[in-house]
């Protein structure tokens, strides 16, 4: 399929390529990167862009690669008048997504004490399939939960005041309709709360590195103020909860297709008028699941704030526990775009994606706003993370998104025949790296070799500018599922 070019980092496949296109698709990238995009990724994004009511292009990110549906790292605007929704464009694990927790604290004072603030963690954070929370949910204080998302922890003790202005959408999203939740989807996540899952779901403590500050204004702004500081990162999302919701829609879209006349070219497309009753009925549970990802990280934040203060036997407010942000990569959202010169409301599916909003824009914190929304891209457990801010560049041309993460390059299964789960925790452990690992499986999944180069897609969007660096940091200890 012939890609074009259009500018550094850009790559275009016209409407004149696959029958059915409606806008153009575009690749974002280096060289090397588009070199070893998987084709799939391709044929997904051009498929995305049949379908009915997408605005100006789809577009795929740096990190992209082959999922369902659409492909991880796409992203893709439709009109809220005759346009689509998807939960292929939105994924499986609904607002899954990274929180960046600061401390006070530095790299000479935490490493001594790294292997009890693991286990401490270990412990408090359950990790792995089927694991179940401390917080005990009934089916009334579970939809409260999907209504209320952060709120609802803020109200019962699980977080501060604070935490909520340093979330994505103040950790709630408005929308939520409980009632078009199923039974199935509420057994699976009712006992969830506060868990970590498995796959690619990780929490590390980590470092900033103090000769990798690109931008010492806007990291200031973010809180990072000492050398070698120490960081928390969390990704996870809604786990079995928002599986089971997108699991159902898909069933239902698959049906009703026929009567709203659409026609797709994968079944794994599946789609609903996002004004018809269905597409109406999948947002408001999309937005419990949302919701419910939202409360999982904070009750995550508490555990990770009671497992410092244990460890340290200091308060966690001395320690400066504060959340630099917390951001969704699977999920779609109503938002204000241009449009052919006209502010339009879109409904923009971002799936392995992340939001990048520029400075001074309003739906940026107020505490952030004079420097642009946090960015926090997670790496491989063998290379490190990035945190980096919202430029207009990416307001302009890719509806406020970025790349969430390395992405990878290998299947699940091609990396568990390369690498032994035990032989990568002792090359770690050599490195100086504390790890804590549900499975062996599971931790051979995650290998490093998996994934993309960290580096090379960051600097990719720094360069086109889509999102800016601030600072890297690097990976002391690793829990994984």
């Amino acid at each position: 399929m012939q890609m074009n070019k259009i500018q550094e980092g850009i790559w275009e496949i016209p409407i004149t390529e696959k029958e059915g296109m409606r806008v153009p698709a575009r690749i974002l990238g280096s060289e090397k990167l588009i070199e070893i995009m998987d084709k799939g990724v391709i044929e997904q994004i051009t498929n995305v862009a049949c379908l009915p009511g997408i605005q100006k292009q789809a577009l795929c990110m740096p990190d992209g690669h082959w999922g369902y549906g659409f492909p991880i790292g796409g992203v893709a605007a439709f009109s809220t008048k005759d346009g689509v929704i998807s939960p292929g464009g939105i994924g499986f694990d609904i607002n899954c997504g990274v929180r960046l927790i600061r401390t006070g604290l530095t790299l000479d004072e935490v490493k001594p004490k790294m292997n009890a603030l693991m286990d401490a963690l270990f412990k408090m954070v359950p990790a792995g399939v089927g694991s179940s929370g401390s917080v005990k949910l009934n089916a009334n204080t579970f939809k409260e939960v999907m209504t209320k998302g952060v709120d609802w922890c803020i109200e019962n003790g699980y977080g501060w005041q604070e935490d909520r202005d340093r979330i994505e959408e103040s950790g709630h999203m408005k929308g939520a309709n409980p009632a078009k939740v199923s039974q199935k989807a509420i057994s699976r996540g009712i006992d969830q709360l506060g868990t970590l899952g498995s796959g690619n779901h990780y929490l590390e403590i980590q470092v900033g590195l103090t000769d990798q500050i690109y931008d010492p204004d806007i990291a200031k702004v973010y809180g990072i103020t000492i050398p070698n500081q120490v960081f928390i990162m969390v990704h996870c999302g809604s786990r079995g909860f928002g599986h089971q919701i997108a699991t159902d829609y898909l069933q239902t879209f698959l049906s009703s297709m026929n009567k709203h006349g659409l026609k797709i070219l994968d079944r794994e497309l599946a789609c609903a008028p996002f004004n018809s009753q269905e597409g109406q009925d999948y947002f408001g549970a999309m937005v419990c699941a949302a919701n419910s990802a939202f409360a999982n990280r904070q009750v995550i934040t508490h555990r990770i704030r009671e497992a410092f203060s244990e460890v340290f036997k200091r308060d966690p407010k001395e320690m400066e526990m504060h959340i630099i942000y917390d951001v969704a990569h699977n999920i779609a959202k109503l938002e204000k775009h241009d449009i052919d010169g006209e502010q339009k409301e879109v409904i923009v599916h971002r799936k392995g994606a992340t939001r990048s909003f520029p400075p001074n824009n309003q739906d940026v914190p107020e505490i952030y706003r004079e420097a642009g929304q946090p960015v926090i891209v997670g790496g491989s457990m063998e290379t490190g993370s990035y945190l980096l801010s919202g430029t207009q560049k990416a307001q302009d041309t890719t509806f406020g998104s970025t790349c969430h993460g390395a992405g990878r390059v290998m299947s699940r299964t091609e990396a568990k025949r390369r690498v032994r789960g035990s032989d990568l925790r002792q090359k770690m452990t050599d490195r100086g790296m504390v790890v804590r690992a549900v499975s062996m499986s599971g931790l051979a999944e995650e290998a490093g070799l998996a994934y993309k180069d960290i580096d090379e897609v960051v600097n990719a969007v720094d360069s086109i500018g889509i999102s800016k660096k601030v600072i890297q940091l690097r990976p002391l200890g690793s829990i994984k599922g």
